[in-house]
């Protein structure tokens, strides 16, 4: 094997690491948060939002916290590493950009460590929440840019494009709901109490540059507008990537990629009903947004190989 060969599989495993290590950050970063926010109580829902009582506090010592930490300061070291090893000349481009933009993904969100002790700040959780979908996703971008057979010139189908934008869409919604601590103003399916569409006031809930001071309350409009938005955009992800999926089933070269995201498509949708009938089980929330991880990483796959 040539020493460019060498070098593209010591990229691909680093990144395949990286992108473990990602998942695990975000698994780590839900259930903390959501644990802290009275997610996992005895008496849920009742203690839901209890961080938003009084003025911020130091975080009590838990292996799990101090497993995130140290999980997030290996990634930070491996990051650097990645990117060192797609520049050093003769450079790995395609592979380089995602590995530059995981490495700065990864400075905004420890600088963003500062605010991250007030739980009331709603922007602050907001990028946690995306930033976390993103080191997942450029870590894996980077696997597919270090493969011998990666071509970037393929254009993917329409159809795919817009089921991945409408899936970001979605995602969006959802860490707007998880960052405004919203989970309690629709606890039904698949209506939010007789409604259907938001209402005219949902623009204020769409703005992240908030500070809470307390959790919305049941019924509220916000919330409500917030959970029909993320429906309704999960209906629109779920028959346009799964329309993609099913064309993609035809081309041997893409056949894998297509089975995991209709799988993972099915097992979203399930968690995501399940996370809500059960009257938001800690697990199966974090478990929601686990997948929602694995399907950005699994859309990634099907638009290079388109």
């Amino acid at each position: 094997m040539t020493g460019q060969g060498l070098r593209l599989r010591q990229i691909r495993r680093t990144a395949l690491l990286l992108t473990a290590l990602s998942l695990l950050v975000v698994l780590l970063s839900a259930y903390l948060r959501l644990d802290g926010a009275g997610l996992g109580c005895a008496d849920w829902p009742a203690c839901y939002g209890r961080l938003l009582s009084g003025e911020p506090q130091a975080q009590p010592f838990s292996p799990l916290r101090l497993l995130h930490r140290a999980t997030a300061s290996v990634f930070l070291l491996l990051a650097c590493y990645l990117l060192w090893l797609c520049l050093r000349r003769p450079s790995i481009r395609p592979a380089a950009l995602p590995a530059t933009l995981l490495v700065l993904l990864v400075l905004v969100l420890s600088a963003l460590g500062f605010w991250s002790s007030d739980p009331r700040l709603v922007l602050v959780g907001f990028l946690n929440i995306i930033g976390g979908f993103g080191l997942v996703t450029f870590s894996w971008r980077v696997v597919l840019a270090s493969r011998p057979e990666y071509r970037s010139e393929r254009a993917p189908a329409p159809v795919l494009r817009l089921g991945v934008a409408m899936l970001s869409l979605t995602v969006v919604f959802g860490a707007l709901i998880g960052a405004g601590y919203a989970a309690l103003t629709c606890v039904s399916l698949p209506d939010c109490g007789g409604r259907w569409w938001p209402a005219a006031t949902i623009w204020a809930a769409l703005t992240p540059f908030t500070t809470l001071a307390a959790v919305p309350p049941a019924g509220d409009a916000g919330g409500i507008g917030l959970h029909l938005l993320h429906r309704w955009a999960a209906l629109g992800t779920l028959l346009l990537l799964g329309a993609a999926s099913l064309q993609a089933l035809g081309d041997e070269e893409t056949r894998k990629a297509a089975v995991t995201l209709l799988l993972l498509l099915a097992a979203e949708v399930a968690l995501g009903g399940l996370t809500v009938s059960s009257g938001f089980n800690l697990w199966l929330a974090v478990g929601h947004g686990v997948c929602t991880a694995a399907l950005l990483a699994t859309s990634s796959s099907l638009l290079q190989r388109r």
